[in-house]
């Protein structure tokens, strides 16, 4: 017989069985979409990650008092990554110890590498902005930066002009406004924002400019910000412990690591540190945090992968149940079948395609399924439809897979079938 007549045999076959063929087809659904769901959700958070760290500049890393902290294993790693010298330890009086201004002015000052060095202090993240009777929620940051903060941190003025080195030196009450903090108090009429007057909490700032918009994430806002000088924020929002960050964004990526050796050796001079004893800072390049939360997603991956697995072997010794049912169900049948003349290998391709096609259908309705529930991440992520072709073809490959390691033993005990003995049974 032809393949297509015993595959449309196949299908008659299983159509005819409508509810022990949902039930398999489910069982098996329910594991791939349980794999390509989460790993299309996965995929969404790695495209959400990347839009909110390319933000901040490929070019360009930070020197802060101590590490981020985004981390989601158990701890057992160093906190600084450069820091590979174990041995070496740091005096008690200097471990986490806060960036100092004058440390991060010394250092700007001393270091000699062909780099743009900028000073940034974040003040708040929790501030409210008001102008007249409108106002923002409070969720805005304030950040203290020096003339070349917005460079740096890849902001661009659509209106007005940055802060300069005037701004930064007297501490005066001028603010450059975010994208998004501009609509909220202006409206979509941005023409008349430079040079008026808004409050933060309470004190008065002169409008300087305003910045283009960066886009936003469900992970960062780039674009809810107030931009002020750093000396401004040590005036208003100084704290005791006040920590600093310095940025460096060198003009040749390659440059990356000559600069990161250049800024370790510069800081640890400023900071007193003797040969012995390790960094108490940590260097973070722009793209470190996205590494790190990359690396806990790969968990995420691996926990899906198991438990697909699991739900599919599962699935497989289901099929394998039901497809031995339906050889005991359809012995007459079969005892027909090789009366009028079939021979073993069309009985045994009968069942093989019976099997494959049961799982193939889980496989594509899973498939279907579980692109449609990782996709509803990237609406709440706000970012693109994604249409993971390879978790389809592997999905939809190991139900293949499964459908015919499932079919083998079924399909084989029904070609043995003695014709006689089969005709007899009822």
């Amino acid at each position: 017989m032809r393949f297509l007549d015993i595959f449309s045999l196949a299908y008659r076959s299983v159509s005819g069985n409508k509810l022990r063929t949902g039930l398999t087809v489910s069982i098996i659904a329910v594991g791939i979409t349980v794999l390509v769901g989460i790993l299309t959700a996965i995929d969404s958070m790695k495209n959400s990650i990347y839009s909110s760290f390319a933000m901040m500049g490929a070019n360009s890393f930070s020197i802060r008092s101590r590490d981020m902290q985004i981390r989601f294993d158990d701890g057992n790693e160093n906190a600084t990554k450069g820091n590979k010298n174990v041995k070496k330890k740091v005096k008690k009086s200097n471990s986490n110890k806060p960036i100092l201004y004058q440390e991060a002015v010394r250092f700007k000052e001393n270091y000699k590498f062909p780099a743009t060095v900028g000073i940034s202090f974040r003040a708040s993240g929790i501030a409210t902005v008001y102008k007249d009777d409108k106002k923002t929620n409070p969720n805005v940051q304030v950040i203290g930066g020096d003339e070349n903060y917005l460079e740096i941190s890849n902001y661009e003025i659509s209106d007005g002009r940055n802060l300069n080195a005037l701004d930064v030196q007297s501490g005066r009450n001028v603010a450059v406004l975010g994208h998004d903090v501009a609509l909220k108090l202006f409206g979509k009429n941005l023409k008349n924002v430079v040079n008026s007057s808004i409050r933060v909490g309470d004190i008065r700032y002169r409008v300087i400019g305003v910045m283009t918009s960066k886009g936003s994430s469900n992970l960062m806002s780039a674009d809810n910000v107030v931009i002020t000088s750093v000396n401004n924020t040590r005036r208003i929002f100084n704290r005791p412990n006040a920590t600093y960050q310095i940025s460096i964004a060198v003009k040749d990526i390659k440059q990356m690591d000559a600069a990161q050796g250049e800024a370790t050796g510069t800081f640890r001079v400023i900071r007193g540190l003797t040969v012995d004893e390790r960094d108490n800072f940590v260097l973070n390049k722009s793209d470190s945090i996205a590494e790190m939360l990359f690396s806990s997603l790969s968990k995420v991956n691996l926990f899906a992968i198991v438990i697909a697995f699991i739900t599919l072997f599962g699935s497989a010794i289901g099929l394998m149940n039901i497809m031995l049912v339906a050889v005991a169900e359809r012995t007459r049948e079969i005892g027909v079948t090789k009366a009028l003349g079939a021979i073993g290998e069309v009985i045994r391709k009968q069942f093989l395609y019976e099997a494959i096609i049961i799982s193939v259908m889980g496989g594509v309705i899973g498939v279907f399924m579980g692109m449609l529930l990782g996709n509803i991440v990237s609406l709440l992520l706000k970012t693109t439809f994604i249409v993971p072709w390879l978790w389809i073809l592997i999905g939809v490959s190991l139900c293949a897979a499964v459908g015919l390691i499932s079919g083998i033993y079924p399909a084989f005990k029904a070609s043995k079938l003695d014709p006689i003995i089969a005709l007899r049974y009822e």
